[in-house]
């Protein structure tokens, strides 16, 4: 029998051998259409190549595609587990030509795989061909010798594909295969064709024209072929069952939740293996993809996705979570296909744990109220639709879920009574945000977020996305559209761009539409977890509705990226270094540098800093994987994740681990940041400076990667150009500058007091007294001198010989130096009870230009700005001396 994993590579390397570049699966998040929910089709990751606004280096291309159908237009929830071929997470197998191959050659390779390669019986095939397509008719009878009673003709649109109302479109075949007389159902296009005997395989377009309006269709100057085949549907077929439940994939998964529950897998409750089987590979698949749960769009699906699984392992008997027991089983069925999910395996595992865990707290609650609502209820009743909401608003059952409860006893929800109770809140909850003081201009916000749902960010893992815009607000007041020249908000239902929070500046770069362009200077978040680009348009016109590609400057981001990491593995080596009092305070992650504050409360040492810097830089080199998990916060710190006092966090927090080795943990913190994905991708870490910002908060600024590169850079061109200067060798330079600067030392020394004995000696006077002239002023003694070119520094000590010299009596020095003054007065101790320094300087300080002054009764200093006014301050001490006696 051939596995699923050996029709998948027999499906892949087929069509490698045949030219076909075999092309890796997109993510399940479409990053090139804000149109779709989740990837639907293998066609969905060409679709540019397609419609020709993007180029591959090849035109032929094979895949196996990971598909969801769980959301929006394409939704196959409810049938899952009760039919024998829905799914929500499917592999669409597909071969794809870009104006290479055409009808003939897709149908002489899909013959040939199917007949030859996978060795299907010929006479069990049909195949359908749009009621006019002669020329595919014709190819098929040509390869294949089917009769015409084997190629059906169709008129309807299940034979003829577009991938909208316009745009590039085409008539398509799709192949049947027959499962035998024993089951009930006709042929295509007969009164019984919903029958399960005749079940399609594979379905081959020939996208031919473009749609260019309803009424015009114009020939495609490059046909082009896309096909889709169901991986598990021709698995059915080659292991000879009907039920693609029935595949050695599903049973695999079915068996493993039997072994956990204790239940019959084939029993009469063989239904919820199937929807745990099938929503276990949806829900690993979303997570892995970077999809978390939460209460809006993606999230949201992904939440009633897992929360159906587990109310059926309930119905299974199950009292404890489950779910996350069977990842290791799906991982090793799909791990070797899809690396991703090994890679992801622990975020699956705990995901699934928390969700079930605190899911599991509400169920028993919210059955017993659905018991109790509809206990007088018979077949054919209908759930009150305020009940139903209540459940959902309560105890969290998303709407299908109660709908699949109450499947078995055939009652229904009033989902018109649902909708209009989740109208009634949402009023309620604008008339709360009228009422709590927010200015006009925020409160716009909340409307558009009630209009627009919250923004789907998709920027943990990628730089580039489209989005569709869904609102402008310029000056607080909703717009239709920018023009060139104009600068506003742009609210897109998804983005790769990143709001500023958590200390994480926002992103830049370019929104990019089918009629304008415009820069993103910045991006900030809205009444919680809508993201604004603040947007200039420098081309054309970009108006709500239009779809954009929207790109992220990714230099920018990576520095970004690295400076956060860096500060996540700074602060736990603080911690580790300096004690674990220390939290962070604030923090400032921009692209060139980082600015942490912690709570210390004493400087840093130069040797503390070192230590702290070289355990970071240790860290960094062990190039460990940046882990991330979903948990309560509760359960977050009990782990030991460090969380911001005073912060408010949701239901669920991110939690990010790095710098740990053989299973040790290093730093683990609660963050919502973009993060680099190995340690290793930071870079080199330096520290520039530390400093105080207020009592007991001391601040750490630091660079990391290019940046840090950078000041390194700088820093070692300083030393070479003073080294160069001095005429020395880098090395030499510390013994170099200690010996200049010694020599400097002992020349200001000789030259102070050189300029001493001068004083001393009556020159370097600016007056006409001389060196022994001392006056009495009211029977004290007075020398006074203006001396040039001595600095204040030294006048206090010139004072003091002054006062030996003099005996009893005061001292007046004024220094001037560069165009500065500073004077010092001096009164010996016999006189200084009656007569006070300080206040004599004074007076000749305001002489110069100056304020205050101040010191002791026996000595005081002071200076001001204009020197030019020396004498006079002498002249000024001089009265104030006299005014005092």
């Amino acid at each position: 029998m051939q596995s699923v994993s050996d029709i998948r590579r027999t499906f892949l390397e087929y069509f490698r051998a045949n030219g076909h570049e075999v092309v890796a699966s997109s993510p399940l998040v479409p990053r090139n259409d804000p149109t779709l929910m989740f990837t639907n089709a293998g066609m969905v990751q060409f679709k540019n190549v397609f419609t020709g606004l993007e180029q591959r280096p090849y035109s032929r291309a094979a895949t196996s595609q990971k598909c969801v159908r769980a959301g929006g237009k394409h939704n196959d929830l409810e049938n899952v587990g009760y039919t024998a071929r829905h799914h929500t997470f499917f592999e669409m197998l597909g071969n794809f030509s870009f104006g290479d191959y055409f009808k003939e050659r897709a149908i002489e390779l899909a013959w040939n795989l199917l007949t030859r390669d996978f060795g299907l019986p010929r006479e069990k095939l049909l195949v359908t061909v749009f009621h006019t397509d002669d020329e595919a008719a014709g190819y098929w009878k040509k390869i294949s010798g089917l009769s015409d009673s084997k190629i059906i003709r169709i008129p309807t649109s299940d034979n003829f594909w577009a991938m909208g109302d316009t745009g590039p479109c085409g008539p398509c075949s799709e192949i049947f295969y027959d499962h035998g007389e024993g089951i009930p159902g006709g042929p295509p296009g007969s009164p019984d064709q919903d029958g399960d005997r005749f079940i399609e395989i594979w379905n081959l377009v020939f996208m031919q024209y473009e749609q260019v309006t309803r009424d015009e269709r114009v020939n495609l100057p490059k046909p082009s072929i896309d096909t889709g085949m169901g991986l598990e549907r021709i698995a059915a077929v080659l292991q000879g069952k009907h039920n693609n439940y029935d595949i050695d994939l599903f049973r695999a998964l079915i068996e493993a939740v039997a072994h956990e529950t204790g239940v019959d897998p084939d029993g009469a409750q063989s239904a919820s293996h199937k929807v745990i089987a099938d929503h276990l590979r949806t829900t690993s698949f979303l997570i892995a993809d970077g999809v978390l749960p939460s209460n809006e769009g993606r999230g949201y699906v992904l939440r009633r996705i897992m929360r159906r699984a587990m109310r059926h392992a309930h119905l299974l008997g199950a009292r404890d979570p489950v779910v996350y027991k069977l990842v290791p089983v799906l991982a090793k069925e799909m791990g070797d296909a899809y690396p991703e999910l090994v890679r992801a395996q622990p975020l699956i595992t705990e995901t699934l744990k928390l969700e079930e865990s605190r899911f599991r707290k509400t169920l028993a609650t919210g059955l017993k109220l659905l018991d109790d609502e509809t206990r007088d209820l018979g077949a054919g009743g209908v759930l009150r639709g305020d009940v139903a909401f209540k459940l959902y608003d309560t105890f969290g059952f998303p709407l299908d879920l109660t709908q699949d409860v109450l499947r078995a006893r055939d009652i229904s929800v009033d989902t018109t009574g649902f909708e209009a109770a989740m109208d009634e809140q949402r009023a309620k909850a604008r008339a709360a945000w009228a009422g709590s003081g927010e200015t006009a201009d925020q409160a716009i916000w909340f409307d558009v977020r009630q209009k627009v749902g919250a923004t789907e960010f998709l920027g943990y893992d990628t730089e580039r996305a489209e989005g569709q815009i869904k609102a402008i607000v310029v000056d607080g007041k909703e717009v239709a559209s920018l023009k060139a020249g104009q600068t506003g908000w742009i609210v897109a239902n998804q983005t790769p761009f990143y709001a500023e929070s958590g200390g994480q500046q926002g992103d830049t770069g370019r929104l990019v539409g089918a009629g304008g362009e415009a820069a993103v200077g910045d991006v900030q978040k809205k009444v919680g977890d809508l993201n604004a680009h603040h947007a200039t348009v420098d081309k054309g016109e970009l108006k709500v509705g239009d779809d954009l590609v929207m790109t992220i400057d990714p230099i920018r981001r990576a520095q970004l990226r690295a400076h956060h990491s860096a500060t996540h593995l700074l602060h736990e080596a603080l911690r580790r270094h300096l004690g674990e009092h220390v939290t962070q305070k604030g923090s400032l992650v921009a692209p060139d540098r980082l600015r942490f504050d912690i709570s210390h409360t004493k400087a840093i040492s130069l040797e503390e800093l070192r230590r702290v810097e070289d355990e970071v830089n240790e860290r960094i080199r062990r190039n460990s994987a940046v882990e991330t998990r979903l948990m309560t916060p509760e359960e977050a710190i009990a782990a030991g994740a460090m969380a911001l006092f005073g912060e408010k966090y949701g239901e669920e927090v991110r939690v990010l681990s790095m710098g740990g080795e053989d299973g040790k943990k290093y730093s683990v913190e609660l963050c919502g940041g973009t993060h680099a994905l190995r340690t290793g991708d930071i870079g080199l870490f330096k520290i520039i400076g530390e400093g105080a910002v207020s009592a007991g908060v001391r601040r750490i600024e630091a660079l990391a990667g290019a940046a840090a590169e950078e000041h390194v850079r700088e820093q070692v061109r300083l030393l070479g150009e003073a080294a160069s200067i001095l005429k020395v060798r880098p090395e030499d330079l510390p013994t170099r500058l200690s010996a200049l600067v010694e020599g400097q030392r002992r020349v200001e020394r000789e030259l102070a007091e050189a300029r001493r004995a001068l004083a001393l000696a009556g020159g370097g006077s600016g007056g006409a007294q001389a060196a022994d002239e001392v006056r009495d002023i009211g029977g004290v003694k007075l020398i006074g001198r203006v001396l040039n070119g001595v600095p204040g520094k030294d006048l206090k000590g010139m004072a003091d010989e002054f006062k030996k010299k003099i005996g009893s009596g005061v001292v007046a020095l004024i220094g001037v130096e560069d165009g500065k003054a500073s004077a010092v007065v001096g009164v010996t101790d016999d006189l200084s009870k009656n007569l006070s320094a300080v206040e004599l300087v004074k007076a000749g300080v305001a002489a110069l230009g100056g304020k205050g002054g101040g010191g002791r009764p026996d000595m005081a200093q002071g200076g001001g700005p204009d020197a030019s006014k020396a004498n006079q301050a002498l002249q000024a001490i001089e009265a104030a001396l006299a005014e005092v006696k």
